[in-house]
Order: C-alpha cells, then sequence, then structure tokens
C-alpha cells in the first residue's frame, strides 16, 4: 500500500474543529489514535503491497495510472507495448467459479487496465457479455459507452478489446458490433498494426477466429482459461509463456498472455477457484516481471490478462515500457 496522505480538512474532521477552537490535547490525542489505529488496520487487512486485489472500491495509488499511455512515444508500434489487461473483464458477479474481477469497468480503466476480454451472446439485436451461462449484467453497448466516455476524457490512452462470440450463429456477432461502431473514426478495426500514435483516443479490436474486426493477436497458452492443479506448474508455465511472448513482441499479431486459472474440474486442485490462483499467482507475476527492471531497455512483454489484479502489480507490468 502506498504511503497515504492525511488532509485535515476532510479526513481528521474532529481534529480540524480542535484546532479552531480552543485546543484540548486529550480529546486531540483521541482523535488521532482513532485515525491511525484505522489506517493500522487498513494496512494489516490489506498489506504493503497491493498485487492482489478483490476489493471492489478502487483506491489509487500515489502515482496516476489514468494516463500511463501519455509516456509511450507516437511512433512505437502497439505491439511493442507491455500493457495490463483483465480476463473476462466484467466477471464481477456468481459463486467462487463464476467470478474473475473486482472493480467495475470505469475503475478497471482508472486503474490502468487496457485490455478488455469479454463473452458475448447475441440475442435479438443485443450483445450481452456473458461468462458462461451467466448475463454479467451488462452489455457490448454499455461497454463500448463506458470505454468511449473514458477515452473522450483521457485521449492519450487506447483500451484494447477482445470480443469472443458465444452465440450459436457466430459469425452474425460480426455485423452486431459493425453496427454499434457505425462510422466511429475512434475505433479502430484494421488489420494492420498500428503505431502508438494512430490509436490514441480510440478502442482498438483484436480478432481471432469467428470475429474479424481489428488487428490479429496470438495467445501464449493456446487457450484462455487453464486447468491448474499446481501453483508450482502454474508458476513455471507461466515463466515460459511470458518469454514467448518477449520473443513475439513487435510482430504484426498482438501477443495475448492469460495468467487466470481454475482447478475446477482438477482433482489435485478442486479447491483452486479463479480468485485462489490469483492471490497466489499475482505475487509471483510481480516478482518475475521486476527482474527485468534493470535490462536497459526493459523487455516487452505484450498483453497481460490478469484475474484479481492489485494497483501495485498494474504498475510493475507499465514500467515495462521505461527503464
Amino acid at each position: 500500500m502506498k504511503p497515504m496522505t492525511l488532509q485535515f480538512s476532510t479526513t481528521l474532521p474532529c481534529l480540524t474543529r480542535f484546532l479552531t477552537s480552543p485546543v484540548k490535547m486529550k480529546a486531540v490525542h483521541q482523535c488521532l489514535l482513532f485515525y491511525f489505529t484505522l489506517l493500522s488496520v487498513t494496512v494489516l487487512c490489506h498489506g504493503n503491497d497491493q498485487f492482489f486485489n478483490d476489493d471492489g472500491n478502487l483506491v489509487l495509488p500515489g502515482w496516476d495510472p489514468t494516463v500511463w499511455m501519455a509516456g509511450i512515444e507516437d511512433f512505437r508500434t502497439l505491439s511493442l507495448v507491455s500493457i495490463p489487461g483483465s480476463h473476462d473483464s466484467m466477471a464481477l458477479y456468481g459463486g467462487p467459479e463464476a467470478k474473475h474481477q473486482a472493480w467495475s469497468l470505469k475503475d478497471q480503466l482508472r486503474a490502468g487496465i487496457r485490455f478488455l476480454d469479454l463473452k458475448v451472446f447475441g440475442l435479438g439485436n443485443t450483445l450481452y457479455v456473458m461468462q458462461g451461462v451467466r448475463y454479467e449484467h451488462i452489455t457490448l453497448k454499455d461497454v463500448l459507452d463506458t470505454t468511449r466516455a473514458f477515452l473522450a476524457e483521457f485521449k492519450s490512452e487506447a483500451v484494447l478489446i477482445r470480443v469472443q462470440p458465444e452465440s450459436f450463429e457466430k459469425n452474425t456477432v460480426n455485423q452486431m458490433v459493425q453496427s454499434l461502431i457505425g462510422n466511429d473514426q475512434n475505433v479502430w478495426v484494421n488489420p494492420g498494426m498500428p503505431s502508438m500514435g494512430q490509436v490514441r483516443g480510440k478502442i482498438v479490436f483484436l480478432q481471432k477466429s469467428t470475429f474479424t474486426l481489428g488487428i490479429p493477436f496470438i495467445e501464449t497458452n493456446g487457450q484462455s482459461n487453464e486447468k491448474v492443479s499446481s501453483i508450482k506448474d502454474k508458476d513455471s508455465q507461466l515463466m515460459k509463456q511470458l518469454n514467448g511472448a518477449t520473443e513475439a513482441c513487435g510482430g504484426d499479431n498482438a501477443v495475448v498472455t492469460y495468467t487466470s486459472g481454475s482447478g475446477f474440474g482438477t482433482f489435485w486442485g478442486m479447491f483452486l477457484t479463479p480468485k485462489r490462483v490469483a492471490e497466489r499467482v499475482n505475487p509471483w507475476l510481480n516478482h518475475y516481471l521486476k527482474q527485468f527492471y534493470p535490462n536497459q531497455p526493459r523487455p516487452c512483454k505484450g498483453i497481460i490478462a490478469m484475474d484479481f489484479p492489485g494497483v501495485d502489480l498494474i504498475q510493475t507490468v507499465i514500467n515495462l515500457n521505461w527503464w
């Protein structure tokens, strides 16, 4: 957890009251003791570092992740940028096996997330965001509207979106997405790999399989939801995937590594929910990525799509872009 600055006017109202009236030292001490006890409890509950987060309330760190892409040179190819992302980005509901994120879409974007992973089901004229058979209380139109509003305010940024059709008629999803986009010039649907300068303020779609809008991408693990029976094996697997991502960076394809996993359906990992996997994997991932900080330049790791990422882990991914 980053150092917290206490503002007398808002954080310590009781102290402010005493400082503007005759000083009553005993009451002041009681007031300070209360707030610093509260702060200590917060630190104990959340730890000193936020690599994993399952709290729906976003607390931004001392640095501002909202406009981190402003520091990326315009000429840099997008496939050479290390990008923090979320896996099953809107999976905020359901039981232990269904939930993959804690923050709302708006808060994910404010925290620095720049890749969204969405499964959609088309019904009528609407594309519903799903997680398995569960509706996530949001439509693709809602996602696009929220993302557009964010990019309209923070024009230095770009948000990459993967759409995975779950409909029986998957090919119709392309047409429905195209209808949602209309003639919006702030949406990138071309297959060519753009530079950072070309996509500032824009949504960038990623294409694969039956979804054919946007730039193509490859997955380092071949599939997004790996079965996990051993955290140690998961760490080893991720190391190989991220090393492979470095080799693939800079080409005509975006590179995506999913760090998510679940033990559901396995014997030894039957109690490893996505949340439990993230609790163990995210600190390891942070440590693994930071070992490259002395490198000049630091290696590209492409898009890293995570479950329950904390603000410090997001910052670690972002900082791979500078040295």
